[in-house]
């Protein structure tokens, strides 16, 4: 069992910025990809940007630019900087885990609301 605690969400005006953090504990196994996604009210989930264990990073072409992902594998913790947010950015916030098996897991989201 892996479990994951998103935190950092919160109310922001536009331009503003935010950092997420999902601390991950339990059975970690490297290699892994952890990964935010994100969903609106309304709408679908969808992914925000990837990292793998190794560092190698991924992002929805959409956002490239202004949302970064990172990780500290010494405190198995992935981060997200999000800048210049917009209105449109607000949505649940998901981490989530994988190993190249069958591991697969969820936090259980953080609210992250952009005012205009």
């Amino acid at each position: 069992q892996v479990q994951l605690v998103e935190s950092g969400g919160g109310l922001v005006q536009a331009g503003g910025s935010l950092r997420l953090a999902c601390a991950a504990s339990g059975s970690i196994s490297r290699p892994n990809v952890m990964a935010w996604y994100r969903q609106a009210p309304g709408k679908q989930r969808e992914l925000v940007a990837t990292i793998t264990s190794g560092g190698i990073t991924n992002y929805a072409d959409s956002l490239k630019g202004r949302f970064t992902i990172s990780r500290d594998n010494a405190k198995n913790t992935m981060y997200l900087q999000m800048n210049s947010l917009q209105p449109e950015d607000t949505a649940v916030y998901y981490c989530r885990y994988q190993n190249y098996q069958v591991a697969d897991y969820w936090g259980q989201g953080t609210q992250v609301t952009v005012s205009s």
